[in-house]
C-alpha cells in the first residue's frame, strides 16, 4: 500500500470532487497531497490526442518530478452534432484561457436554433494512476450521456462551466441542479474513481 498519494490539479473544484472519493485511502492511512502542497506550479504540455493520452502524460510528468504515486485526470466535453468538440479543447475551445462564462456563451452560440435532438452530449473522464518507483499504472475512462440546454442553468459551478449547460437525461436536470446523492450516484469521475481506488488498495 502507498503511503501518500499526490492528486495532480491545479482545479480547485475537480480537486475538491477527487477528495470526495479517496476515504478508502485515507482511512486506510494514505496521506493525499495536493501541487498547492507541494507549491508546485509547473504544467506539462497536453500533446496528447485524447483524454487518455493527456491523462497518462499528466500523471507521468508530475510523478516523474516529484516521486510521488500519482493521480491525474483529463477531461470534458463531446457534442454529437460538433463532430466531437469540444474534447481535448474543452477548457480551450476559444484559442485561449476563456472565462467559464465566455465558454458558456459561445457554446449556446455554437447550437443557437438547434433542437434538443441535435443536442446530444457527452461528458468524459479519464483517470491514471502512475506510481514511478514501481512504474505501476492504471486508467479508467466513464461518461456520462445527456444534452446541451437552449440557457445555462442558475447554478454555475466555478471551474466546471459546462455543468451549467449538461442536462442529464435520466432526470432531466441540469448537471448543476443536482443534490449530492444524486451527484454521488451519476458522476462520471467518481465512477472512475471509485474503480481507481479499488485498484490502488489491491495493488
Amino acid at each position: 500500500m502507498i503511503a501518500q498519494l499526490l492528486v495532480a490539479t491545479h482545479n480547485k473544484a475537480k480537486l475538491g470532487e477527487l477528495m470526495m472519493g479517496m476515504k478508502k485511502l485515507t482511512d486506510q492511512g494514505v496521506k493525499i497531497l495536493s501541487l498547492n502542497d507541494l507549491k508546485i506550479s509547473e504544467d506539462p504540455e497536453e500533446t496528447g490526442k485524447t483524454f487518455e493520452e493527456n491523462s497518462i502524460l499528466k500523471a507521468k510528468f508530475y510523478g516523474s518530478l516529484t516521486r510521488l504515486p500519482t493521480l491525474a485526470d483529463d477531461g470534458g466535453l463531446h457534442i454529437e452534432v460538433l463532430d466531437g468538440a469540444l474534447g481535448i479543447k474543452s477548457k480551450r475551445w476559444l484559442g485561449r484561457d476563456a472565462s467559464d462564462l465566455e465558454l458558456i456563451e459561445y457554446t449556446l452560440k455554437r447550437l443557437e436554433g438547434l433542437p434538443k435532438s441535435k443536442r446530444v452530449a457527452y461528458l468524459e473522464t479519464s483517470l491514471c494512476f502512475f506510481d514511478p518507483k514501481s512504474n505501476t499504472l492504471f486508467n479508467k475512462q466513464e461518461r456520462i450521456r445527456g444534452y446541451i440546454a437552449e440557457k445555462q442553468s442558475g447554478r454555475p459551478t466555478l471551474g466546471y462551466p459546462y455543468r451549467a449547460l449538461f442536462v442529464i437525461e435520466k432526470w432531466g436536470r441540469y448537471y448543476d441542479e443536482l443534490t449530492e446523492e444524486e451527484h454521488h450516484a451519476i458522476s462520471h469521475r467518481l465512477k472512475a474513481l471509485r474503480w481507481m481506488v479499488d485498484k490502488i488498495v489491491k495493488s
